[in-house]
Order: structure tokens, then sequence, then C-alpha cells
């Protein structure tokens, strides 16, 4: 370690630095505190947010600011019956329609109600304005309150459309943030005091979190006010998972090997100092891949995605920076009684790891069968990823069915099931009656209506309706042969699925070579070897296709989804790899620490025991967090959390504890560490008696 470094990481377990270190932490946390609360503020919900960059039906979307009514965003009430309509039905909608015309955006008129081809469903489309989604909320809410009031036995009402769907996903986001940290705290402090078995240990981690999560906030708040980053809802809800799932992880690497070096040495400081100097590696380099494995995501075409990455590398940062600097600051400060009752006592032997010698022996006197196993366990469970069906359709987007998914059901089955939110067609005015006539001979399209003309006449907006449900296939294709036949941009519903599933299979084919590259580099450099970052990478990449078999089984048999959201595939990858990998970090880190002085079977085998507590608490934690996920409403979320926390335990019981320990030895030292040997890297002799660590699991796990 270069001497800057090994100097700078003395400083948090420094009898005066951790007087600095905490000064530092609480000036910027009351400074900075008041920006964290403002991420709301400069959140981007608006549809382009969650398109791909340059998308036809992006460009749409930013055309209809020209247009007058550009922030209409039309609600449609539908009204259905098991039976003929009555007058008594169709007075209700008269009646009904006048009341909405109070709700509507001022100085627009509320058409009469349409009647369905069978005669069993009106339909009335309620003009609201979009520029502020939480009025629109309120307005779609009392909408459902008129339709539903007073209604006549047997008639059933339900509000859809762009701006009952809208409204919807609005109310979701607007209590996610608060839903995902509260849930994830709690999850974080009932597994440290499993963990731990103390009743105030929890609290330092839990506290160098919130460290970093203020920072985190804040921080993300002044890049996107003044740089520009983009920050949505969703990538604003993960943040906070990550920042406590990660930093979680950090901490508990720390206080093992804090708490083994309490045994070894009488002054907490000079353990506190060794602690971190063994761990600080493995630390950065867990925190270098997850970072750089997120910031890959800028590359991808998909706002959201981008917005996702970028953000999380950001909370990353100040995750390891906490834990590296506030949390060493802490223990310190705080003494051994911290680990009370368990306290670690001078001069006394770490509790044994009885179970974790067993399972390491058990692995290493047949490695090849063992890692042959492993593998076709993992196998068996990525063939059930050959059959994912990819893509959700709109009333698939919730786990409950929210009120507009019902609408559009209703809709669907009594009028052309485009008619509640058709395509969106911008042609420049000179060519609209040529693009007309060419979009009425288009198959799948059931008629088309000029609406509006920008001020300046240059543009005409037409609303298609289409044959086809706006998420639908057959709606895809619509929209192909309408870019096909005309020159004029086509938008909608319809036009952002297509944009989204090709911009998708773009970022998979760009993002995860690139990824992939990355964190090979980085464990390249941790390890100073090219054979055992490989079989490192390797093992992680199968973890996630086993992760994606299994989390197919369980959304087709258990949760009752038909396919996976279109986001899901990326996300899960890079979240996994990057995240999966650093259990092998520490893993490896260590048993290279331990070749040093030990022959390579005996590092393994140490390795694995020394760690073993330490990582499966770690995953652990990591799991349940991403596992919070899976309550939400959004089923693009909850696939994505139930995936991480699969393959999460499937890296940390199976992968960490047997494929790669296996694959260590029955490649052997010269092979496994190839071009370089752990042994080679030396150590001088006042660093040998702290590198070498008993057999045993460490006390706190």
């Amino acid at each position: 370690m270069p001497t800057w470094l090994e100097r700078s990481t003395a400083v948090p377990g420094g009898r005066r630095g951790k007087w600095l270190v905490l000064a530092v932490w609480l000036l910027a946390a009351m400074a900075l505190g008041a920006l964290a609360g403002k991420l709301g503020e400069v959140q981007d919900t608006s549809a382009n947010a969650f398109l791909p960059r340059g998308a036809e039906s992006a460009q749409v979307n930013t055309e209809l600011e020209k247009f007058r009514t550009h922030d209409l965003m039309p609600a449609v009430v539908v009204y259905t019956s098991d039976a003929p309509l009555t007058d008594t039905v169709r007075a209700k909608a008269e009646a009904d329609r006048a009341a909405f015309a109070k709700i509507a955006e001022p100085g627009q008129e509320v058409p009469p109600a349409v009647a369905s081809d069978d005669g069993r469903a009106l339909m009335v489309v309620v003009p609201l304005s979009g520029e502020d989604q939480a009025v629109l909320a309120d307005k779609v809410e009392e909408l459902r309150t008129v339709a539903a009031a007073n209604a006549p036995p047997g008639l059933d009402a339900a509000v859809g459309g762009m701006g009952g769907a809208t409204a919807d996903a609005f109310t979701v986001f607007d209590t996610l943030d608060a839903t995902l940290m509260g849930i994830t705290c709690l999850i974080v402090i009932v597994l440290l005091l499993l963990t731990y078995r103390s009743p105030v240990l929890w609290v330092f981690p839990v506290v160098a979190v919130a460290f970093a999560a203020v920072l985190t906030q804040a921080f993300t708040y002044l890049f996107a006010k003044y740089a520009g980053l983009q920050v949505d809802p969703q990538s604003s809800g993960v943040l906070m998972v990550l920042v406590f799932g990660v930093g979680t992880d950090y901490a508990l690497l720390l206080i093992a090997r804090y708490r083994e070096e309490l045994h070894r040495h009488e002054d907490r400081h000079a353990a506190m100092r060794i602690a971190l100097r063994r761990a600080f590696p493995a630390v950065l380099a867990s925190a270098a891949t997850v970072a750089a494995g997120l910031l890959c995501l800028g590359l991808a075409d998909i706002n959201s995605s981008r917005s996702m990455g970028l953000v999380g590398a950001i909370g990353i940062l100040f995750g390891f920076l906490a834990m590296t600097s506030a949390l060493p600051a802490l223990l310190v400060l705080a003494g051994r009684w911290v680990f009370w009752p368990l306290v670690p006592r001078h001069g006394t032997e770490p509790r044994t790891g009885a179970g974790w010698r067993r399972a390491a022996e058990t692995v290493a006197r047949r490695p090849r069968r063992a890692w042959l196993v492993s593998l076709l366990v993992t196998g068996g469970l990525a063939l059930s990823a050959l059959g994912l069906n990819m893509g959700l359709n709109q009333s698939e987007w919730f786990q409950n069915e929210p009120d507009s998914v019902v609408a559009q059901e209703r809709l669907s089955a009594h009028f052309p099931s485009g008619a509640g939110d058709p395509a969106v067609v911008i042609a420049r005015t000179p060519e609209a009656d040529t693009v007309r006539r060419a979009a009425e001979d288009t198959d799948g399209v059931v008629s088309v209506t000029p609406v509006a003309t920008t001020a300046d006449g240059k543009l005409t907006r037409l609303s298609v309706v289409l044959e086809g449900a706006p998420d639908s296939e057959a709606a895809k294709d619509t929209v192909r042969e309408l870019r096909a036949n005309t020159d004029a941009l086509v938008g909608g519903t319809a036009a952002q699925s297509l944009d989204k599933e090709t911009a998708t299979a773009r970022d998979l084919r760009t993002v995860v070579p690139v990824v992939l590259l990355v964190i090979l580099l980085v464990l390249v450099w941790l390890l100073r070897s090219l054979v055992a970052p490989l079989v490192l990478l390797a093992t992680v990449v199968v973890s996630y296709f086993a992760a994606l078999g299994a989390s197919s089984l369980l959304f087709e048999h258990v949760l009752g989804h038909s396919g996976v959201d279109w986001s899901v595939p990326l996300l899960g990858f890079v979240f996994l790899v990057a995240l999966g990998v650093d259990y092998n970090i520490f893993l490896m880190h260590r048993v290279k620490e331990e070749a040093r002085t030990r022959g390579h079977r005996d590092a393994v085998v140490t390795g694995l025991v020394s760690t073993g507590g330490v990582i499966t608490s770690a995953g652990l934690v990591l799991a349940a967090t991403f596992a919070v996920f899976a309550v939400l409403p959004l089923v693009s979320m909850a696939q994505m959390g139930v995936i991480v926390g699969i393959g999460v335990l499937i890296d940390t019981f199976l992968v960490r504890t047997v494929l790669v320990p296996a694959l260590a030895l029955d490649l052997g030292e010269r092979r496994f560490w190839w071009p370089t040997r752990p042994a080679a890297s030396g150590t001088s002799s006042a660093d040998a008696p702290e590198s070498t660590t008993p057999d045993r699991e460490p006390a706190a796990l």
C-alpha cells in the first residue's frame, strides 16, 4: 500500500484523527442536510425520463410542447354494464359530464359520451392538465368520486386513459422513497441485531449509513440542479436501498476485522489502524467495481437506466467514504464496550467457526467434484431462463390492479383497443393531408383526426386510433408501418413501448460487454493475476443466469407474471454482477493475504473460514434490502429486486462458498494466480504477524 494511502487510513483510528474525521462529517451533514430534502424538487417525472434518448416517441413529446394544448393529458371515464344501457345510465353519464366540466382544464370542453357498438359501454374523455402531476392525481381522484356516486345498480365506472395511468403511477412514486427508506432501515437494524447479538453495536453502522445517505442525496440534488444530472423517481428510490445495502456490507467486513485485531492488541486505536489497513483494499476494490459497473449504464440509451447508473455511483462513493472514515472513528471513540455482551478481550482467542471449518475442508477434499456439482445446480437453474418471456403489457405494470388498468381492459372489451390512448402523429402542416391519407390506409388504423396546429402554423398534430391495445404487438406493428409509410413523427404509448424494446436490446449488446471488461480490469488490479479474475467473473455471470432462471420460475408459478419487464435484464445484470463480485473480492483478497504466509490450499481454507460469517451476513443484508422491492406495487421494480436478491443469495451460499474455492483449489496455485504468485509479493517481518489470521471465524459472527 502506498505510504500516503497507509497514512490516510490511519487517521480515522488515530487518537486525534477520529475527532477530526467526525467533525468533518458532522459539519458536512449539517451544512448539506437541508439540500438532501430537496431531491424531490429536481426529479424528472416526464414521459421522456423513461424513454430512450433520441427516440422518435421522445421527439414527439418534445414537439408537443410547441402546441397550445401541449400540457393536456386526457382522462377517460368508462361506464360499463352487463345489460344494454338504459336511459337512466345515459342520464347518469350526462350528469357526470356536467360535473366533469368543472374539474377539466379551464377553457377545455368535455365532449358528449360515446357509446360502444355493443350498447353496453359509454366513454367520456375529460381533458386535464398534465403540467403538475400532483394536481393531476387529485383531479383524477375527483373524477372517480363523481363517477362512483349515485351509480344505478349494475353500472361500473373506471377512470383510465393517459391521465388516469399517469395519476396512478404518480401515486405509487409519491410514497416510494419513504416506503423504501422505512422498510430498508428496519430490515438492516433487525439483521444487525441478529448478526452481532448486541443491543448497541448496530447503532454505529446505521449512523454511518445515515451520514452517507444525507451527503448522497445532497450531492445528487446539486448535480441534478447545476450539472444536468437526470434523476427520476425510480433511480431516487433505488439510491437509498443501494446506500444502505452496500454500506452495511462494508461495515460488516470492517467490524469483523476490527474485532479480530482487538483480540491481538490492547490499544483499540492500534487495532483499528491495522483492521482498516487490511480491509481497505478489498472495500476499495468492491466500491470501485460497483461504481464502475453502474457508471457503464451511462452508455445506455434508456434515460432511466442512465439515471440509475450515475445516481447509484454517487451513492456508492459516499457509502465507501462513510464506512472507511466515519464508522472507524465512531467505533474507536466508543471503545470495546460497543460489542457487549460479547466484548473481545485482549489476549483471548476469537470464537472458533467450526461450521465453516467443516465446510471448507469438505470442499478442499474433493474440489473438482464440488465445483462440478455447484456448476450443475447453477446451470440447471440457468436453463429455466431459456423460456423467459420479455415485455409486460399495461395491465401488468402493477402488482395490484389500479383503476386505470381496469378502465383500459373495459375500453379494449367494448371499443377499439386504442380508443382511450391513441397514437400521436406530428406532421408538417403542408403535408398533413398526405400524412392523414397514408395513415388511414395503414393496416391496423381505425381513424385519423387532426387535433391542433402550432401557433406558427408549421406543425399539425393528428390523433390516430389503433385497433390493437396501446402496448400490444399489433399496435407496435402498426406503429412500424406508420413510420414506414409517412415522413411524420409517430409517438404515443404504442410507439414508446416499441422504442423502449428496441433500445433495451441495443443497451444489452453495448453495456454488458463494457461492464464485464471494466470489472475484469478492477479484479486484475486487485489480485495481480489474469486467471483468477477471469474465473471470478465467470462464476458471477453463471450466478446471474441462475438467478434469472430461478426468478422466472418464481414469476411464472408463484407471482403470476406473464413475462419480465424489458428494463430488468440489463439493470439486474449490472447490479448483480457488480454487487455479486464483491463477495469474491472479500474472499480472494483474504486468500491472497493468507497465501503470503502459508500454502495455497491452507490459504483458501483459512480465507473461507475467516470470511465465511461476515460474507454470509453481508449477503443476507444485501439480499434482504433488495427484496424490499418485491412488496412495491410496480412489477418492474419488484422483479429487479427479486432477481438481485436471489442472485446475491446464490453468490453467498453457493458461488463464494463452494464454486470459487473449489476452482481455486482444483486449478492450483500456479495456474490460478498466473502470472504471479501471492507469496512472491512479499511482506515485511513487521507486517507478517498482523497478516496471519487464526483459522477461526470472527467472534462477532
